[in-house]
């Protein structure tokens, strides 16, 4: 597989910075998608795929993506979701086969919902989907309060507080909203506030993403297979069991993946393993 290719694509309010690695034909279109993680993300599992064209961007507010409509960087589910519309058909490649992780597994959802013909198969890598989770109500004030810590705080605070909510092992306490935040410091993250609120994890995506509702009647009759991904050490946490809930509403088994939320990026071989199964039925 050669140099990724760069490529532009203009949308309502943003311009897509997206690459393409060319591979080989025979297989569909694999996108690599994360939200609000970009395209650098999934270099290493991108190179394990040489067989085929894998397509990675920046989602909208995110690294090279930038909004051009004077709006905060974070963005909803639905524009997304739309804007994986616009680069499915920006390659000619629908139906494409997506790998979704997190956030990215959230819109990848939205966008069978809403365009099923376009998605062959979708692997949902634990999307954070937490209004399927029994304690949705302590999860969702538990985002908002770390939106909010943002906004009045800054990023060291508030990113810690994340770290603490996505790591807790087993369902969230009502009393965890609130809680006064973790050291910054213990997670080697600064507790000086240096007044920048530009961080698309903690703005808008942290309350639109988890908070979103998915809609299990299209994604049901939708032609596309759906699978969701559990990470073998982080199936008890929160996106992990929000992944199974899902599975659960869909009626399928959901598939094991090595290494945690972020499996891809410690070990993209035997990661890679796993989802080319997968893909390849």
């Amino acid at each position: 597989m050669g140099e990724p290719k760069t490529y532009t694509l203009e949308a309502p309010g943003a311009v897509l910075h997206y690459d393409v690695r060319d591979g080989g034909a025979g297989h569909p279109v694999l996108l690599l998608v994360g939200a609000p993680m970009g395209a650098s993300g999934f270099a290493a599992l991108a190179g394990q795929f040489a067989d085929r064209m894998v397509v990675t961007y920046d989602p909208r507010g995110t690294g090279r993506s930038q909004r051009t409509d004077g709006e905060p960087p974070g963005s909803v589910p639905g524009e997304h979701a739309d804007d994986l519309r616009r680069l499915i058909r920006a390659v000619d490649a629908g139906p494409a086969d997506i790998f979704g992780s997190s956030g990215g597994a959230v819109n990848a959802l939205a966008l069978v919902a809403r365009h099923p013909r376009l998605v062959g198969t979708l692997v949902a890598h634990e999307p954070p989907a937490a209004r399927e989770l029994p304690d949705r109500e302590p999860v969702l004030a538990a985002c908002a309060d770390i939106r909010e810590t943002y906004q009045r705080r800054g990023y060291g605070p508030a990113m810690a507080t994340f770290i603490a909510l996505v790591s807790h092992v087993g369902p969230i306490q009502p009393g965890f909203p609130g809680q006064p935040a973790p050291d910054p410091a213990a997670f080697g993250l600064p507790a000086q506030d240096d007044g920048s609120r530009g961080e698309p994890l903690l703005g808008l995506h942290m309350t639109a993403c988890a908070g979103h509702q998915l809609d299990f009647g299209a994604l049901r009759a939708a032609p596309t297979r759906i699978l969701l991904g559990v990470g073998a050490q982080s199936g008890q946490m929160m996106a992990g069991r929000a992944a199974m809930a899902v599975a659960e509403r869909l009626g399928t088994t959901p598939v094991t993946f090595p290494g945690g939320h972020d499996g891809f990026l410690s070990d993209p071989d035997a990661f890679a393993a796993v989802l080319r199964t997968i893909l390849d039925g």
